[in-house]
């Protein structure tokens, strides 16, 4: 019987054991399972930061590069000092295009002759860009580091020409007849460039002297035209392009003759030293010299240079 009983007990010991070791293994691989889990959950949580950063570096890289362009999202406001000839064109054209490219960036203007806006920069005007109706007043303030020298393009050509009010074109048929003038309205030589250009060719055909002792001096190009067109002058020396805006009142007689000029009457432009907006400014100078601006230009009767 005690054997019997010895016996017993030990079956009974042994499947204990063994229940035990079954509990045993199976909360090894309960805690594994769990460990894995943890883990793939762990590199998953990893992975989705990295993709995240990735994504906030690439987003700052590019803030970066619109930034370095002068296009970011923070508006900015450039002034360009321009030439009068040049105000219809920018105004009506030229500007609403390139701020419907750009919208964060507004761009005015101030308007005159190219002696007087060189004077006003020279004075510290803020300006940021300059766009002048000749190469003397450009090269002058590149010369005194007021205009960035790697910054200027020439990007427009013009013609002089001799227009008088519509009703007396008859009285003329080449340009030196504007000696025939009782009055003539030129651009003053000491600061506009068209009255500089007028005198030239003036002086070259030996007629200066004679046409100067009758002429009003306009300080600018656009205060020429007017006069002719009111017919406070018989005759005036404008740009090709200024009296294509009033052709229904005035008739253009000719241009100025060929050798009368000692060189092309270009336009150019460049950034001014001291902007503190040189990256907008370049978006815009870079849009004016576009094939998209060249056509606006030559509507106004301008030829861009290529």
């Amino acid at each position: 019987m005690k054997k019997r009983t010895a016996g017993l007990l030990g079956i009974f010991l042994a499947a204990a054991m063994m229940t035990a070791g079954c509990g045993s293994d199976s909360s090894r691989e309960a805690a594994k399972d769990t460990e894995q889990k943890t883990e793939a959950k762990d590199n998953a949580s990893e992975a989705e930061d990295k993709t995240e950063a990735k994504d906030d570096a690439g987003a700052a890289d590019e803030k970066t590069d619109n930034a370095d362009k002068g296009d970011s999202e923070e508006p900015v406001t450039i002034l360009m000092a321009a030439a009068a000839s040049l105000e219809y064109s920018m105004k009506d054209d030229l500007i609403p295009m390139f701020q419907e490219q750009h919208p964060n960036i507004t761009v005015e203007g101030t308007y005159d002759s190219s002696g007087k806006l060189q004077t006003q920069i020279e004075s510290g005007i803020d300006a940021d860009l300059f766009f002048s109706a000749a190469e003397k007043q450009m090269t002058a303030l590149k010369d005194e580091n007021l205009i960035d020298g790697d910054s200027i393009q020439n990007l427009l050509e013009n013609k002089i020409v001799l227009v008088v009010p519509s009703d007396k074109k008859d009285d003329y048929t080449k340009f030196e007849d504007v000696a025939n003038a009782e009055t003539v309205a030129v651009g003053d030589p000491e600061s506009v460039p068209a009255g500089q250009y007028a005198k030239e060719a003036l002086t070259t055909l030996g007629l200066w002297d004679q046409v100067s002792a009758k002429a009003s001096l306009g300080t600018n190009v656009t205060e020429v035209l007017n006069w002719v067109a009111e017919g406070s002058a018989d005759a005036g020396i404008v740009y090709a392009t200024d009296a294509a805006t009033k052709k229904d009142t005035l008739s253009v007689i000719a241009e100025a003759p060929e050798g009368s000029l000692a060189q092309k009457v270009i336009y150019p432009a460049g950034i001014v030293t001291g902007s503190t907006k040189k990256d907008a400014a370049q978006l815009f100078l870079d849009f004016l010299a576009s094939d998209e601006a060249s056509a606006v230009f030559e509507e106004y009767g301008f030829t861009p240079v290529k």
